[in-house]
């Protein structure tokens, strides 16, 4: 077992992810048969299937990073530590993702886009149930995505070429023809954010995921809000495209100015990073 680990880390970047999923799709296969044939509330498969699925990945990365590439501290390779300063930057990213969206929705109301809906009854609800949602999928998307993929990447192409690659393969994973560009945008901005916290570290050059999964989680958690919530109603005196088709504002001319803003932004503060720490990146 560990000649075949080893022998692993000796193919290209592509050919090593495509093994990495398929090992854990094989893992996770037989938890999703068996949870939707044995649990009558589909909800409910789902989620047990996701938790599965990402409990599964957190083992496995951890192998992976041990025997495939000999990290002795896979996780923390890949950017996810738990510290004081992470959780400010968590903190910053959720407040900059969240705040930028509803500044959006602010000005669409201001340009007459949208009008704004009264509260329900619900919304205290909502807002805890978002949050939840937000931080879930801000944490497993950008541990797979900024994590590990982006580290496999790194491995075999220069930091500009495993960029590009990592924000495509991460717009290509949602499946969504309309959202292709947004997303792509949105994965290299949030590669940005990453190497925008760098620091050296026995040797090597360090960064960290907090910011990604904050800016990530507050972006959801703001979509999250305005759909479900019902936050907003769309008076028509655009067509869909300006402000986002099917409800999603980053398939709109609006959303794609909001993230170009982003990605300017914290491009500039990520070179104004490596430029005081004097680093390159990894």
């Amino acid at each position: 077992m560990n000649c075949f680990f080893a022998k692993l880390a000796t193919y290209s970047a592509l050919i090593r992810i495509v093994i990495f999923l398929l090992i854990l799709g094989c893992f996770w296969l037989p938890f999703l048969v068996a949870f939707h044939l044995l649990l009558a509330d589909d909800n409910l498969a789902t989620i047990a299937s996701l938790l599965t699925l990402y409990l599964g990945f957190i083992g496995f990365v951890k192998l992976w990073g041990d025997r495939v590439h000999a990290e002795q501290h896979p996780l923390r390779s890949y950017g996810l530590e738990f510290s004081l300063q992470s959780g400010k930057e968590l903190l910053v990213g959720f407040l900059l993702g969240s705040v930028s969206l509803f500044l959006l929705f602010l000005l669409q109301g201001w340009l007459g886009f949208l009008q704004w809906q009264p509260l329900s009854q619900s919304f205290a609800r909502i807002l805890l149930e978002g949050l939840l949602v937000a931080l879930a999928f801000g944490f497993a998307e950008e541990l797979f995505f900024r994590g590990w993929l982006l580290d496999e990447l790194q491995r075999d192409y220069r930091p500009n070429v495993a960029l590009w690659l990592n924000a495509a393969l991460f717009a290509f994973a949602h499946l969504r023809l309309l959202q292709f560009p947004g997303l792509t945008l949105l994965g290299a901005t949030l590669v940005w954010a990453k190497w925008s916290r760098i620091q050296p570290a026995q040797g090597r050059v360090k960064t960290r995921l907090a910011l990604p999964i904050g800016l990530h989680a507050g972006l959801v958690w703001g979509i999250y809000q305005v759909n479900v919530g019902n936050l907003v109603k769309y008076t028509g005196q655009v067509p869909a495209w300006v402000t986002g088709l099917d409800n999603q504002p980053i398939v709109g001319v609006t959303g794609l100015l909001l993230l170009s803003l982003l990605a300017i932004g914290i491009r500039s503060y990520q070179r104004q990073q490596v430029k005081i720490h004097r680093l390159e990146l990894p």
